[in-house]
């Protein structure tokens, strides 16, 4: 849906031509593939930039836009210059509290809040519809917004934890725009409400600043990566007016993991340094063991080889310690598997890529399968890594066990992987089982887009 006051981008629309949009997200995915970007472009996301939605694309469609059409900047191309899109980025980055929301518009998102999600016709989003017993949830009644107490508090915090649920078995790219609404009725908390204790107040904090960052995962997750810089940044600044470490370690965390994936590597490190700067004094070993990750994910970038197999190092080593009650309530997907994954993404940034292939088995292989995206995710990181150590009968497989949790899960950062390595197969097509994946790979593909 176009936002309101949005203006249309005729010039991208005039360099489209007579292509249609599928065809012309085609020729951005091929672009992007020939400069080593991982862009999932379909012709909704066309459909966004020529009316006038997206206003500045994020860093990696800048780099293959500007591959597509050499000599032009954004501006010919009829984007916003970026700065002019990123305000509120800005301000929190600084650490300034984050902007107020309308008064005006309480009244509604408090209502959003209480409902969580409008579920839509179609039977993945039905399935997601939160409640027990497969109705709404009423997660709290919001009386008078000027007073926060407990059921204000607890319904942002049920906002959070149903987010997660269906996050873990959905992916993000159903859910973001819909969640986008809670986390602005939970700021307009923050802002126009009083809290009626201190402890009330901290709760109230913790539990919008892990909305926003919930938020920003649904944002990283299906591609949306300046909406995701400026929900986390939105989340660290709000752990920083609170004084709250646990938060503050976790936007560490979730920006380190960004920053890696749209190709920031140090600016990754950076952040895992910070988070676990953070964490120190949490009591949380297995908190620093994801932060170290993150940080040997960043190394891993900078081609960093002994900094990121001591940074896995201290992650075992600090794994190894067990569960702590200290240990935060998001964590509950690092596990074993997530151990193994995060090395395989390390050693297929290294290029090692059957060392790469054997860590993302053993992830797939340690799965619980209640977490459906990541076992999609895993698979699509098996495949990858199998294709580009040339086993290509393996990756073709994978590759199809990938596509048996397609109608699930939504994920543009799935989507993109797969699309990479289906890529690398495409000169192996000659091979049945290659033929046979890639011809279901396409008809997928075409779906999705049509």
């Amino acid at each position: 849906m176009v936002s309101t006051g949005a203006v249309p981008n005729l010039a991208f629309r005039r360099l489209r031509g007579q292509r249609s949009a599928g065809e012309f997200a085609a020729a951005v995915r091929r672009s992007a593939r020939e400069i080593g970007e991982q862009v999932a472009c379909d012709a909704r996301y066309i459909g966004r930039v020529e009316s006038g939605e997206i206003r500045c694309p994020n860093y990696a469609y800048e780099r293959v836009f500007l591959h597509m059409f050499p000599g032009r900047t954004l501006a010919d191309l009829g984007f916003s210059p970026r700065e002019t899109v990123r305000g509120r980025a800005a301000r929190a980055i600084a650490g300034s509290p984050p902007p107020p929301v309308l008064h005006s518009d309480t009244d509604e998102e408090s209502d959003v809040l209480r409902r969580v999600f409008m579920t839509s016709g179609t039977t993945t989003m039905a399935a997601a519809t939160l409640g027990l017993g497969g109705t709404p949830a009423a997660a709290a009644v919001l009386p008078d917004p000027r007073r926060v107490g407990e059921r204000e508090v607890g319904a942002v915090e049920k906002a959070v934890r149903q987010i997660r649920l269906l996050d873990d078995r959905h992916g993000g790219d159903g859910l973001y725009r819909r969640a986008s609404r809670p986390l602005r009725a939970a700021y307009a908390l923050l802002d126009s409400g009083t809290a009626t204790k201190r402890s009330t107040a901290d709760r109230l904090h913790a539990g919008a600043g892990e909305l926003a960052i919930s938020v920003g995962w649904l944002a990283h997750d299906s591609g949306r990566y300046e909406d995701a810089r400026s929900h986390y940044a939105e989340a660290l600044a709000t752990a920083r007016v609170a004084g709250d470490a646990a938060l503050e370690a976790h936007a560490f965390c979730n920006t380190s993991f960004l920053a890696r994936d749209t190709g920031r590597p140090r600016e990754s490190v950076r952040a895992a340094e910070a988070g676990q700067r953070a964490a120190q004094p949490l009591g949380s070993p297995r908190l620093l063991a994801l932060l170290a990750l993150r940080e040997a994910g960043g190394r891993a970038g900078l081609g960093d080889r002994t900094g990121c197999e001591r940074a896995i190092g201290r992650a075992y080593t600090a794994f190894g310690r067990g569960p702590r009650d200290a240990d935060p309530e998001w964590m509950t997907f690092f596990r074993e598997a997530e151990l193994e994954m995060l090395q395989a993404q390390c050693w297929s940034a290294l290029g090692d890529w059957s060392r790469a292939a054997g860590h993302a088995l053993r992830a797939v292989r340690l799965q619980d399968p209640h977490f459906t995206r990541n076992l999609a995710l895993y698979r699509a990181e098996l495949t990858w890594d199998l294709a580009r150590a040339g086993r290509a009968a393996e990756a073709a497989a994978a590759g199809h066990q990938v596509l048996d949790l397609l109608d699930r899960v939504r994920s543009t950062r799935i989507r993109a992987m797969l699309a990479q390595a289906a890529g690398v197969l495409v000169p192996q097509r000659g091979a049945a089982e290659v033929g046979e994946f890639l011809e279901r790979y396409a008809e997928v593909a075409e779906a999705a887009t049509s």
